[in-house]
């Protein structure tokens, strides 16, 4: 039987409509919605050949918990997820850049967290069965699609995970605000995965002392810390930008 779960939202829907098409068992759809958006998901879910049914807001309401669902809803298979890391590995045409989550329970950060991603082209988020939120319709809405795009996968030992992704050559980069190293002045070019830890007491230890190196990010105003999703997009971008540029160098 199938592990399902509910997606709702234009962005999540569509999102996972176009990459796993095959994962979703019914689409609802508000049946007084007649506007162009509404047009082409419509269009999408007959090419993809999943079973539609238009509903009333009450049921849709129903569905999702709440009313915040613009009209759509998906019925989706939980168990139909993205493939192991090793092959989103195989598949890079440049150095991986990835995102390690740990330990993160609060959804709306890991949709963030997600979204941020997804923008900043990290190739996969590598997350902690135990202790962190996962994938909910929460964390689906907040993400913006990008939660059913960013390869999510879940590991069962984090620690282990990293030693391999360091047998495979990828830096491991933690975050600390007494680091000596500074965001700025790290290069991001190569292979790397980023740490983040959890909100509030951070990476775990064991986690901590799997890194390559921890860096810190640099504060110019008064305050002392940041959010997770706040922190990590300020780490991706700044790896993006570290790569467009070497990449800009390398043309010359």
């Amino acid at each position: 039987m199938a592990n399902t779960r509910v997606l709702h939202g234009f962005h999540a829907v569509t999102a996972r409509l176009s990459r796993l098409p095959e994962s979703v068992l019914e689409l609802y759809v508000a049946r007084e919605r007649h506007d162009p958006r509404m047009h082409e998901l419509l269009k999408l879910a007959e090419h993809s050949g999943v079973r539609l049914i238009h509903a009333d807001a009450a049921r849709l309401d129903g569905l999702t918990g709440h009313h915040r669902h613009q009209g759509v809803a998906a019925v989706i298979d939980a168990n139909k997820t993205f493939v192991a890391l090793e092959d989103v590995l195989e598949d890079l045409t440049e150095p991986p850049l990835l995102l390690v989550l740990d330990g993160i329970t609060d959804p709306h950060n890991l949709g963030a967290c997600l979204r941020v991603a997804d923008a900043m082209g990290v190739h996969a988020v590598l997350a902690p069965k135990d202790k962190s939120v996962g994938i909910n319709a929460t964390v689906s809405k907040v993400a913006c699609g990008a939660a059913e795009v960013v390869p999510y996968i879940v590991v069962t030992n984090l620690a282990r995970s990293l030693r391999e992704l360091k047998d495979a050559g990828v830096w491991i980069a933690g975050t600390d605000m007494d680091a000596d190293t500074d965001l700025f002045h790290f290069d991001q070019s190569g292979p790397l995965a980023w740490v983040m830890g959890a909100e509030g007491q951070g990476m775990r230890r064991l986690t901590r002392e799997h890194c390559d190196v921890l860096v810190n990010i640099p504060m110019f105003g008064t305050v002392e810390s940041l959010n997770v999703s706040v922190a990590t997009g300020m780490c991706v971008a700044e790896s993006r930008r570290q790569r467009v540029m070497a990449a800009e160098a390398a043309k010359r």
